[in-house]
Formats: C-alpha cells, sequence, structure tokens
C-alpha cells in the first residue's frame, strides 16, 4: 500500500507531468514523420522490442535484461546512423516557424488552380504545382526562375507550354501568388512507386516524402491528376478533391486564420492520444521496474583515515569488502556504476590491535538501500606507536663496474635523516633507508649521481618530505 502510495505521489507530480508530455510530444512527431518517409515498420519493430524489454525487466528475466544491457549501446548508435534523415525532419518540424496566416476569404484560389489542372489534364499536358509546407524546403530543391505573380489560368497554361522554358520543372505557389517555376524536385528513394510512373510523379513522391509539402501532378501520358502528400499517393477525379486537398493542406498548416473554431481531424486526435497512452503505459512500468526491491552483492574499496600523529597503522590491512545491500533497483544499479566505499576512521583509535565491526555507519548509502551484510564482517587493525630516530641513507648498488675499475670511495650528502618509526617488532632494528638503484654498469668515470630515499610506508620523514640525496662514487684502476 505504501509502495502504491509513493508511485501515485511521483505520478502527479510536476516532473513527471512534464516528463510524459515531452515523451508523448517526441512519439507524435516522430510517429508522423516517419509514418510520411514510410519508415514506421522499422519504429513498429523498434517499438516491439521496447515492449519485449519492458516485460522481460518486470519479470525477471536474467537473459533478455543481460542481452539489453550489453547492446543497447551499440544498437543506439546503429540507430542514429539508420535514422539519421528521419530524426532530422523531427528536429526541423519541431524548429519549424509557422507561416504567416492570412484570413480565408473562400476557396476561389484553391477552385482556380484545380480548374488549371483539370484543363492541363484534359490536354494532356504535364504539370507540378507544390505548397510547402511548415518545413523549409528550400534545400530540397534547386533549380528554377523567380516568379512572384497572382495566378491566373492563362499564366499556369503558358507555364507548362510545351514550348515554356520551364514546362519541366515544379512551380512553387506560396501563399496565394506563384514564386518560382521551372524547379526541380528531389526524386524518391523508396519504392512506393513503380516504374511504371514517370521523372514527374518520382519527384512530387520524393518531396512528399521528405518534407510536409503538398504537390500536385498532371500525368501527360495518362491525363490524371494526382495528389502527393504524407510520402502517399492518391487520385484527384474532380475539380472538387483537388480543391478540397489544397484547403485541407493549407488549414493544416496554419495558413487560414478562422472565425470558427479551428477543425482539428479525428486522426490526429488518436494520435495524440496514442502517443500520450503509450508515454504513460511507458513511464508506469519504467517507474515500477526502477522500484522492484532487489538484492545484490557489491565490493566495494576501504579508505582509511590518517591516525593520530603519534600513531601508525602496521601490518596487513584489508583493501576490500563485499557488501549485500537491498533497496530499489534503480538505487541498487546506480551504486554498482558508483559504488561507495567503507570509511574506516583511524584518527580516534589508541595503539594496539583493535576489532572493527563494519555496518551501515561506515557507508554513505542512498535513502532506501538496507546493508544485510558485509563479508568480511569485521576488520582487524593494529596502531603502534611512532618514535623519531635518525637513520643512515645508504646507497643502492647494483652491478659491477666495466673493465678493472674499482670503487675508491662512495659519499652520501645527506648521509642521515631523521624520521618518525612505528615500535613494532619487524621495524625496531631499522637504522637505514636506501637510495634508488645506482647502476654500476654504465659508470666509467667519477660520477655524481642524484637519487630518491626508498623506504617502508610506515616509515614517514619528520620533515614531511623525503631529501634529494647525492651520491658522489670516486673510482680507481
Amino acid at each position: 500500500m505504501e509502495h502504491s502510495l509513493a508511485l501515485a505521489t511521483e505520478f502527479f507530480s510536476w516532473r513527471a507531468v512534464l516528463d510524459i508530455l515531452l515523451i508523448s510530444a517526441g512519439l507524435f512527431f516522430l510517429y508522423r514523420t516517419l509514418l510520411r518517409l514510410g519508415t514506421w515498420k522499422i519504429m513498429a519493430g523498434i517499438l516491439l522490442a521496447l515492449v519485449v524489454f519492458i516485460l522481460a525487466n518486470a519479470l525477471g528475466l536474467k537473459g533478455i535484461e543481460w542481452i539489453y544491457q550489453n547492446v543497447s549501446h551499440v544498437a543506439v548508435l546503429g540507430l542514429i546512423v539508420i535514422f539519421q534523415p528521419e530524426l532530422r525532419k523531427v528536429l526541423e518540424k519541431a524548429v519549424s516557424v509557422p507561416p504567416h496566416r492570412i484570413k480565408d476569404q473562400g476557396t476561389e484560389f484553391q477552385a482556380l488552380i484545380a480548374e488549371s489542372l483539370m484543363k492541363l489534364a484534359r490536354e494532356h499536358c504535364g504539370a507540378i504545382l507544390v505548397f510547402p509546407g511548415r518545413e523549409p524546403i528550400k534545400d530540397k530543391i534547386s533549380g528554377g526562375y523567380p516568379l512572384n505573380a497572382v495566378p491566373s489560368m492563362p499564366l499556369i497554361l503558358s507555364i507548362f507550354d510545351p514550348n515554356s522554358p520551364g514546362h519541366d520543372g515544379a512551380v512553387i505557389i506560396d501563399g496565394n501568388k506563384l514564386t518560382q517555376f521551372g524547379v526541380r524536385l528531389p526524386m524518391s528513394q523508396t519504392s512506393r512507386l513503380s516504374e511504371e510512373y514517370g521523372t514527374r510523379h518520382h519527384a512530387a513522391m520524393g518531396l512528399a516524402e521528405q518534407t510536409d509539402s503538398l504537390a500536385l501532378v498532371v500525368s501527360e501520358e495518362r491525363g490524371k491528376v494526382s495528389i502527393f502528400v504524407n510520402g502517399t499517393m492518391q487520385p484527384a477525379v474532380t475539380e472538387d478533391r483537388i480543391t478540397e486537398a489544397i484547403v485541407e493542406h493549407q488549414q493544416q498548416m496554419g495558413f487560414f486564420r478562422r472565425d470558427t473554431a479551428p477543425w482539428i481531424r479525428k486522426r490526429t486526435l488518436f494520435q495524440v492520444a496514442a502517443s500520450l497512452f503509450i508515454a504513460v503505459a511507458f513511464w508506469s512500468t519504467l517507474m515500477l521496474s526502477q522500484r522492484e526491491v532487489v538484492e545484490r552483492i557489491l565490493p566495494v574499496n576501504i579508505d582509511y583515515t590518517s591516525p593520530a600523529d603519534d600513531l601508525a597503522l602496521v601490518g596487513e590491512k584489508a583493501t576490500e569488502v563485499k557488501l549485500h545491500l537491498t533497496g530499489p533497483k534503480s538505487d541498487i544499479d546506480t551504486l554498482a556504476i558508483t559504488p561507495p566505499s567503507v570509511k574506516i576512521d583511524l584518527s580516534k583509535m589508541t595503539k594496539g590491535t583493535q576489532t572493527i565491526i563494519i555496518t551501515s555507519e561506515n557507508i554513505r548509502l542512498p535513502k532506501g538501500v538496507t546493508l544485510l551484510d558485509t563479508s568480511p564482517q569485521q576488520l582487524k587493525i593494529s596502531l603502534a606507536a611512532m618514535v623519531e630516530k635518525s637513520v643512515a641513507i645508504t646507497p643502492q648498488i647494483i652491478g659491477k663496474l666495466p673493465g678493472n675499475l674499482k670503487i675508491k670511495k662512495i659519499t652520501v650528502t645527506p648521509d642521515s635523516v631523521l624520521v618518525n618509526v612505528p615500535v613494532t617488532r619487524e621495524t625496531k632494528n631499522i637504522d637505514e633507508v636506501l637510495t634508488t638503484p645506482i647502476y654500476l654498469e654504465s659508470i666509467s668515470t667519477d660520477s655524481k649521481l642524484f637519487c630518491k630515499v626508498i623506504a617502508r610506508p610506515s616509515i614517514q620523514p619528520v620533515a614531511k618530505r623525503w631529501p634529494d640525496v647525492e651520491v658522489s662514487i670516486e673510482l680507481q684502476q
């Protein structure tokens, strides 16, 4: 009951609402873009894989979880490469600026376009008219000539007259004006259209796949008009159907400022509702799976703080402890990635051997994670008193001199150092420390070498820093 109440409280928080709304918006735009580009089947496969992962996570199927966790990073990179054009379209649509709206003054303009296209169809004169949407098309089209003219039937017929220089290209209609003619469109990269259709149809399909534009094509061979939108081709038998397609496109793109409430299609409402439902289901399942209580054993390091100034940690010491933890899966997974450490405070301990029992007080764990057991359960710590003494610095000589050379004299500067040494059976007889190795094979003349001091970790210089040592070697035959 308490677990369900906590989940409900988190579900109605403003962060959860914002999270779900952003996921829903992403799903909606991604679906619309993939639907237009004809890759929605791949998206359906990805959603199916996501559903399988969620079910495996909820049912505790460790094999499936392992596969997803180890393959997911590579799969994400692969999807980015495969869906690069689609992701680009989604991002472009998210930042597209709505077009300038004009007041709806009837359908005279759209009817004029429809009547012109039907006349071209009866005369078997090929043509392409493009109505851009919210997404920019400048980077998709090429060529063409600027026009900026008010549309009329004689003008449209003359542009697509076979003797016109731009009759093979497309006319761009922006707002209520013809802005360009003779424009080349991108060819379709899919196999939606059969090879029996000509270049005009494949070019119109290419633009409809890559943008949210509306393209109207007149077939020169068939004498028919076709409508291309959202990656689909629809036949237009009558002028009314062409007019309806243009009006519907302009209303969806927001070209009209309607006096009445905007008409929202039931299909769009259904897509929004479906996106919201999937986002809520995904978020809820994810939260439930992350709140699942699990047990896990994690190896962690041991951190020892410095003891008092007159004491030193001696003997063997453990460096790792295995923690048996239980808590929400999300917190346990986080600890597995960034494990905590066991803190052993030596600053308040006294001389001698002491036993420390590891408890939750030695570990900083997230709220809700409980320490069940440790291995080992306790540690033995030995602290020894420190004494101050002067020890000799002895050069560490390795190897033999070349030829008949012999060492005449070795001088070490300084020849001793003041150190703190723990009073133990192993260290009470220490009266020297060594330098870093000096290899005689490389010495053929009198030399001065600079070396560092090597000593046990428990032996520390009183000056807090080891001195640099100069070793002078005199040779003789």
